[in-house]
């Protein structure tokens, strides 16, 4: 997926109980998702440069500074 395809946003992994790939406490670029919004989930990109899906209430929405979004970006690619 590249950067203009999405908006960016973070969100934090609290809860990674039935999704043991996800480590809790650590910071994931999300990509927007209607449709998998309206069913309760969250579309995450992991360090691969993968996105997945897994339930929203294992997150909390972030807001951080540009730079910051753009070093996880990198780094998530």
């Amino acid at each position: 997926m590249t950067e203009n395809n999405h908006t960016q946003q973070a969100a934090l992994c609290l809860d990674n109980k039935d999704c043991e790939d996800l480590v809790k406490g650590k910071v994931y670029l999300l990509l927007l998702d209607e449709a998998a919004a309206e069913d309760g989930l969250i579309r995450v990109m992991d360090e691969s440069g993968e996105d997945y899906l897994y339930p929203a209430a294992n997150f909390v929405l972030i807001h951080l500074p540009q730079d910051a979004l753009s070093a996880l970006y990198s780094t998530a690619v």
